[in-house]
Parts: C-alpha cells; structure tokens; sequence
C-alpha cells in the first residue's frame, strides 16, 4: 500500500470536502469520476480496496459491509462512516474528520477497520 492513505468517496459525500481535501494534498478519487455511481455498495468497497482507497460515506449500510468481508475473511482499505445528519450543516466539521484520519492514520492501520467520524 501506499504511505499515505487514499479516499474514495461515496456520492453523498460533498464537493466541497473533495475540493478542499485535495487543496490539502489528500488523494480523493469520487463514485463520479470512477463512473461508478449507483454501483452496489459491495462492489464499491471492493473497487476501492483494489484501487487501494478508504471508502468515506455517509451510507450505513458500509458498517454493514466492514462485519461481513471480517467475517468472511474477505479485506477491505476500510471505511469511514460518518452518520448522514452528524456534518448536515457543518462541512467543514466533516473536513476536519477527514484530515484527522489522513494526518494520523496509515494506509495499514485503516485496512480492515471502521472508522466512525
């Protein structure tokens, strides 16, 4: 894996995090650019392990999706899950979230894990 963790991001996840996160010198690949919108939740975990990518949503069903690839044995970059409503008004809150993780974090320690922002 690479030394500094890589996100992909779920399409609920606002531009304006994108934009300012890769001001930052975060790596943010989205659902659009990838093409990728609408795909299965377990397909886009899966794409973005093989692309080497942290999943950011706002979708629980990912907390969902973190169980079952452990349970199967199955690894994933892991995920980021940030309640929908949590940053509703607060983008900036949820940038901050982000960052915590992209500055504390490594690629290694993500893989596998849930993280709740």
């Amino acid at each position: 894996m690479a030394d500094a963790i890589r996100f992909y991001f779920d399409e609920h996840v606002p531009n304006a995090a994108t934009v300012t996160l890769r001001k930052k010198g975060a790596d943010v690949l989205t659902v659009f650019e990838s093409g990728r919108v609408s795909f299965p939740d377990e397909e886009q975990l899966r794409y973005a392990t093989a692309q080497d990518r942290v999943v950011v949503t706002h979708d629980e069903d990912f907390t969902f999706w973190a169980s079952d690839f452990v349970d199967r044995g199955e690894e994933f970059a892991g995920i980021a899950y940030c309640h929908p409503t949590k940053y509703q008004s607060d983008v900036g809150g949820l940038i901050d979230a982000i960052e915590c993780i992209f500055g504390a974090m490594t690629p290694d320690e993500m893989m596998n894990h849930l993280e709740y922002l």
